[in-house]
């Protein structure tokens, strides 16, 4: 199949004698070749954006005739950090003690980043080991506040971390810290 152009002006009049043109014949095969031959030859070369995504690192699974053999081991209670998800874009966190001290904060760079470098420097200093954060989500939390948690460790290079389930109490520790301070 060949595309043209006819060029030749219509049918035959009477009468005057014209001159007799030749008609302009253009032959678009070429060019209609050509075009596809460069939509296949982009079709075939162009990559498609590949999705960025983190890699998780999941343990192992253990049967459960192997779970009374392993061995707990036990962690500095100074060494860890709870984080807490919660509403209107917060952060909660708090040293593992009796007695928590519940402190709030944001996902500004002066924010989480700066708990998270300041807890790292500590345990680095103290323990020459790496802090070790528990991230907690509680329901009214937005999907957002965790991929920007996990973005905060990556920034910083937190290498231990693990998301936990929240605990009632540590609801309710929310909800006072709320009734105290208003926030």
């Amino acid at each position: 199949m060949a595309a043209e152009v006819d060029t030749s002006g219509g049918g035959k009049k009477k009468g005057k004698k014209k001159k007799k043109r030749t008609s302009g014949r253009i032959d678009l095969t070429a060019m209609v070749d050509l075009a596809f031959l460069l939509l296949t030859f982009f079709i075939l070369t162009t990559t498609l954006s590949t999705p960025q995504t983190m890699p998780v690192v999941v343990p192992p699974k253990i049967k459960d005739e192997k779970q009374d053999e392993i061995k707990r081991e036990k962690v500095a209670e100074s060494k860890m950090l709870v984080l807490l998800l919660a509403d209107n874009d917060r952060i909660y966190y708090y040293q593992p003690s009796e007695k928590p001290e519940l402190k709030s904060t944001n996902f500004s760079k002066n924010g989480i980043r700066k708990v998270l470098l300041e807890k790292e420097a500590f345990v680095q200093e103290n323990f020459r080991d790496n802090a070790i954060y528990l991230i907690k989500i509680d329901d009214s939390a937005k999907y957002k506040n965790v991929v920007d948690i996990l973005d905060e460790m990556n920034i910083t290079s937190m290498k231990k971390y693990a998301l936990v389930d929240i605990t009632k109490e540590e609801q309710e520790l929310i909800k006072k810290y709320k009734e105290q301070f208003g926030t």
